[in-house]
């Protein structure tokens, strides 16, 4: 989990989309479901690649693993600079995360991940999340 969403501040895709399973279901309020591993990499790397700085920080994580399955909940807290030299008033949300995964020959892969939003702070002028 933390080296896929370091990834994601590096605009890592590729790395970042190995932590999923190739038919991974992302739900996200705004967008609804996204199905498949491409799918999702598609619709978030063109979401936050606008974005000039960005910081995702995941919190207060517990898993319950049962042999090759595993669920998980957390914390989301997503910072971005929405335009270059505008560092003094970040953009953020945070809000809940739902895990879901399973283990094969890969390791562990994400295979559902529910995002909720429950706090904005400051103005998304990307828009990227509407």
């Amino acid at each position: 989990m933390i080296r896929g969403w370091r990834a994601l501040d590096r605009r890592d895709w590729d790395v970042w989309i190995r932590c999923w399973a190739p038919d991974a279901v992302l739900e996200f309020g705004p967008w609804g479901e996204i199905h498949g591993r491409e799918a999702v990499r598609d619709r978030v790397a063109a979401a936050e690649s606008p974005y000039p700085g960005m910081q995702h920080h995941i919190l207060n994580m517990a898993f319950e693993v049962t042999g090759d399955r595993a669920t998980g909940v957390g914390y989301m807290w997503f910072v971005a600079v929405t335009e270059p030299g505008r560092t003094s008033a970040p953009y953020s949300m945070g809000g809940p995360y739902d895990w879901e995964f399973v283990r094969g020959p890969e390791g562990w892969l994400l295979s559902r991940q529910r995002l909720g939003v429950l706090w904005t702070q400051g103005e998304d002028t990307v828009r990227a999340f509407a």
